[in-house]
């Protein structure tokens, strides 16, 4: 029987997303062979102490629950959108710990990020620099050609073109490998893109595939045109068939935006689109009670604070766990705390200050 809701939002890790029913079939992939997914620890960076307390503090709201089982439904990414602070980028952590998708890719957009850049990094000059290294000096005696061409693979050996060696699947590259279960991918404020980018996405994310040109050419060199490449987040080589790689299941993708730009129609369409609000006065104490038990007399103080500043101009979640956290350990009398706390929680925006904290 199909699971709904698959992802619960109760920060308890389970194996639903094995009772995910089948895609629409404008969705369906058929990538292979089958990658088992590498397990939570496979990736250090990825469960580093800050990124484990995100995921397992994360206080999920009910539109946010709906709409990201809408988008595993629907095999779609989903666009989170809203403020800076309101756990846009944190989602995507404590979906991947609640559903054991591994260890979560991120893939961090400027202004100079290309599609390139998140499929695969290939360094040419490394590989021109390894088949110089691998000629024999003349005059030695040595067979100069290896059996791939000057060099062969690296040193010769045969049937390779040494190519993968100098190659790495990005981010999104590795998302899309054809795993036996979603991999879950942050592509981290989008917004701050090139005008390109998000067109550029488009027929990768639409289709789950993409090729590797450098892989295409060389596979005639490569014993059943498989090439052996390094994965991101990972020291383990996968398999790459003909330069192609086609997803199985497709990963859960999270996008984030802060609203900075407008996306362009044929983007939104094919996205699933969350638009996270600064939480309420109920939310917020649950938000502070995750992180830092439950809040005292002051903090409960801090928090109506928060709230009635917030109406004003922006601020962040993460300003008022700030201001409780010290409150609970600087030793300091209530007009210090009250001080340091205005001095915690500044406007982000252009709003007016306001004369009274």
């Amino acid at each position: 029987m199909p699971l709904w809701p698959v992802y619960t939002g109760t920060n308890e890790p389970h194996d639903g997303i094995a009772k995910l029913p089948p895609p629409p079939p404008w969705r369906a992939f058929d990538g292979g062979p089958a990658l088992r997914a590498p397990d939570a620890a496979a990736d250090a960076s990825a469960v580093s102490p800050d990124r484990m307390h995100r995921a397992e503090t994360y206080q999920a709201t009910e539109q946010t629950v709906q709409l990201v089982n809408a988008a595993l439904y629907l095999r779609r990414p989903l666009l989170v959108t809203g403020p800076p602070g309101t756990g846009k980028s944190s989602l995507v952590y404590a979906v991947a710990r609640e559903l054991r998708l591994g260890p979560v890719l991120r893939w961090n957009i400027t202004s100079r990020s290309t599609l390139h850049d998140g499929l695969y990094q290939y360094d040419p000059l490394s590989r021109l620099y390894a088949a110089r290294q691998a000629v024999p000096p003349a005059g030695d005696g040595t067979d100069r050609a290896g059996p791939a061409g000057p060099a062969g693979r690296e040193a010769g050996a045969p049937g390779g073109s040494g190519i993968e060696d100098h190659l790495r699947l990005g981010p999104l590259g590795t998302a899309l490998l054809p795993y036996d279960r979603p991999r879950a991918l942050l592509i981290d404020e989008i917004d701050k893109s090139d005008l390109d980018l998000p067109n550029d996405l488009l027929n990768v994310l639409e289709e789950g595939q993409y090729e590797i040109p450098e892989l295409v050419r060389a596979a005639r060199l490569a014993p059943g045109g498989i090439a052996e490449v390094l994965a991101d987040g990972a020291d383990e080589r996968v398999p790459v068939a003909h330069g192609r790689v086609r997803c199985r299941a497709f990963p859960f993708v999270v996008l984030t935006s802060n609203g900075e730009r407008e996306f362009p129609p044929a983007f939104l369409r094919r996205c699933v689109t969350l638009h996270l609000r600064q939480p309420d006065d109920r939310h917020l104490a649950e938000i502070v009670r995750a992180h830092l038990g439950e809040p005292d007399a002051y903090a409960r103080t801090l928090i109506e604070r928060f709230l009635s500043r917030a109406g004003v101009g922006d601020l962040a979640t993460d300003q008022l766990l700030n201001a409780i956290y010290l409150a609970r350990s600087a030793d300091l009398d209530t007009d210090s705390l009250d001080r340091l706390a205005e001095q915690l929680m500044p406007y982000l925006g252009q709003a007016a200050q306001s004369d009274v904290f």
